[in-house]
């Protein structure tokens, strides 16, 4: 967008295409209009504009805009607070003879966008909670965009397949902020589609997400839904095998289930320095192999291939091996750089966020690299192609 067509919406009256902020005192709006700009009621298809740094009649603040400003704009859309995260672009313009900071968000092609569990839309140049039909208009359009892998439907799957207490009694009140539901007058489906778990209340066929986060038994109904664990008593595979288990269960008891496999396998060396301290290290950091495995499930593809996840522990490394190479933006040349973090399946990231298996969006290979090296392991070794990608971390001295 031209800095004429800018200026031409900057002195426009109200609308729902456009606010304007004249400070960053106020954290918590800018992320609601976010949010509201994302979900795209009016279904403008073009992106909503927010400009701070000038008021409301389009005349400039004075706001500085520095380089800490730009950046705490451009974490507001990956810090786990709204979701599924927005598509926006922050850049300085001189609008008006001022500097001004523009940030321009594009519509998602997964409504609803939720900030805090909320979902919030604009209604010409008001900003407010939307409406049960406001989502229902919200889903119906998301059927008809181009779906990530994740939001594609199960035809073998049906209701009966997905635990729905564990959704009325985990995933919702982890998902939807406590006064949407004392006023909720959605029926389960509606429910089920707002969260993309189903395609939509009148088909409510599940999705790869609902499958994966719901389902009772997710293999029978989708054949790679996973993870294969063997422990080797050598170095290679032909070495004997040890230990073996496979799970195939809803995200949250199936990440809970291969950490306490993990934490049985992962032996503590204790050592005395001085006869007056003694440090307790384990083999490999926990909290390194726990980013690893919950990265392998979230960042996998879950369409042609049987493939499960695979975690071999040999006496002197662990290799865990996720089926699908990189996605979007990612390539085996960039792999690692979270400045080009992308994700085959956001849906299913949003779920782990919302069940507190991720803290915050496009840190997990920093994590891995920081305990590593505090552990005094040797850094992470990676095997990036188009068929998988495979991570190496390797015992400490």
């Amino acid at each position: 967008m031209t800095d004429p067509e800018l200026e031409a919406l900057l002195g426009a009256p109200d609308s729902d295409r456009v606010e304007r902020k004249a400070s960053l005192s106020d954290r918590s709006a800018i992320r609601r209009d976010i949010c509201a700009f994302a979900n795209d009621l009016p279904g403008h298809g073009v992106p909503g504009i927010l400009v701070i740094g000038a008021h409301d009649d389009g005349s400039p603040s004075g706001l500085p805009i520095t380089d800490e400003l730009i950046q705490n704009i451009g974490n507001m859309k990956s810090n786990g607070s709204i979701a599924p995260f927005p598509s926006m672009t922050v850049e300085t313009r001189v609008l008006r003879g001022s500097p001004m900071l523009v940030v321009m968000v594009h519509p998602s092609s997964l409504p609803p966008v939720r900030y805090e569990g909320r979902v919030w839309v604009r209604v010409g140049s008001v900003r407010s909670l939307a409406t049960p039909e406001d989502e229902r208009r919200l889903v119906e359009k998301r059927r008809f965009k181009n779906l990530p892998p994740d939001l594609h439907t199960v035809d073998s799957a049906t209701l009966r397949d997905l635990d729905l207490a564990m959704f009325r009694d985990t995933y919702l009140p982890s998902s939807v902020a406590q006064a949407v539901l004392e006023e909720n007058r959605r029926t389960l489906e509606e429910q089920l589609a707002a969260l993309r778990l189903v395609e939509s209340a009148g088909n409510p066929v599940p999705t790869v997400c609902g499958v994966l986060v719901l389902g009772r038994d997710p293999r029978s109904v989708l054949p790679c839904a996973y993870v294969q664990f063997v422990r080797f008593d050598g170095t290679g595979l032909a070495d004997p095998v040890k230990d073996t288990a496979d799970w195939s269960l809803p995200i949250r008891p199936l990440t809970l289930e291969i950490e306490a496999k993990l934490r049985s396998h992962n032996s503590t060396a204790i050592d005395v320095n001085s006869g007056v301290t003694e440090t307790r290290r384990p083999e490999y950091p926990l909290a390194a192999l726990r980013q690893l495995v919950h990265n392998a499930i979230l960042h996998r593809t879950y369409e042609g291939t049987n493939s499960p996840v695979r975690i071999h522990w040999f006496t002197d490394r662990i290799e865990i091996m996720s089926p699908g190479g990189p996605y979007g933006r990612v390539s085996a040349r960039t792999f690692g750089d979270p400045s080009l973090a992308d994700y085959r399946n956001p849906s299913l990231a949003e779920a782990m966020k919302n069940l507190g298996l991720v803290q915050r969006f496009g840190i997990g290979l920093q994590v891995v690299r920081e305990e590593m090296q505090r552990n005094g392991n040797p850094p992470a070794e990676w095997v990036v192609n188009e068929g998988y990608v495979l991570a190496i971390v390797r015992k400490g001295p």
